[in-house]
């Protein structure tokens, strides 16, 4: 039985690494003010943040890819599919949820469509369907891939380090960490995503204990069967963040990648962080 994954484009999957597992992304749509744009297609993530900072610019918004594109996408993967897994972000940060599960009912008459809430964004999505993809190339059943993600909803973890908390509150997706807000100076706030919002961990005060703190919760959590680290716009942040990991777990099975537009529109620019899956014992 051949299984594809399908997810959209918030998980943040490096294209390769989505090429490689033969995972479909739809993508969601960017705009800033009039101009629209296809996440990741016609707008680069350096473009992307480049018009996030500019003085003056009009907060850029996203939206959902429509039931139309997602019945496009799963038509051209049941080609050659038979069953497919379709992953998504939070339904409490976007109707994109909602579009694939409306998709998935008009399609299903060609190919069985199993719907999952990652109850996450970003890498967080991303390592879920990863395991998902490995799971399908290594010949795993339907139910069997189905039920692995589903119960690593529950372990999968995402925090990271801040340079502002600016942009989550411009973006209303600030939450709890408000509780961070302040101008002590030269201090990062350390926030988590939990049931698509964020909540507040701590602030720290500069950038090396920011990145040793991070690491330390991090080492908090049983030993990870997936981990991966993102960043924004510092990317020497990333670099640094996995090299403090790697004795912790293994670099060349470490996710590295840049957030796009759905997420660090909230991040900001100079954001880094971590997703894991926590192993299951």
């Amino acid at each position: 039985m051949t299984i594809r994954i399908v997810t959209d484009s918030t998980a943040d999957l490096p294209d390769t690494l989505a090429s490689e597992l033969d995972v479909t992304v739809v993508p969601l749509h960017v705009y800033f003010g009039d101009e629209h744009f296809s996440d990741g297609l016609t707008i680069t993530k350096d473009e992307f943040y480049r018009r996030l900072a500019t003085p003056g610019q009009l907060f850029p918004r996203t939206s959902a890819p429509s039931t139309g594109e997602f019945a496009s996408a799963y038509e051209r993967v049941s080609a050659e599919a038979d069953a497919i897994v379709s992953i998504h972000l939070s339904p409490r940060l976007s109707a994109t949820y909602a579009s694939a599960s409306a998709a998935c009912t008009a399609v299903r008459h060609r190919c069985r469509i199993e719907m999952i809430d990652s109850a996450s964004a970003s890498l967080a999505l991303g390592l879920l369907v990863i395991q998902a993809a490995m799971l399908a190339r290594g010949g795993a059943r339907l139910e069997e891939i189905v039920h692995a993600t589903l119960t690593s909803v529950p372990r999968t973890r995402f925090f990271g380090v801040l340079d502002t908390l600016e942009y989550l509150r411009r973006g209303g997706r600030i939450g709890k960490a408000t509780a961070l807000l302040g101008s002590l100076l030269n201090t990062k706030p350390l926030v988590g995503l939990r049931d698509g919002v964020a909540y507040p961990i701590e602030r720290v005060r500069g950038r090396q204990r920011s990145l040793n703190r991070i690491v330390e919760i991090v080492k908090e959590y049983r030993k990870p069967a997936f981990l991966a680290v993102g960043h924004t716009t510092d990317l020497d942040g990333m670099r640094s963040l996995a090299s403090r990991l790697s004795d912790y777990f293994p670099c060349d099975r470490m996710v590295q990648a840049q957030c796009g537009a759905a997420l660090g529109s909230y991040l900001g620019p100079g954001a880094y962080g971590v997703a894991l899956i926590e192993s299951a014992t």
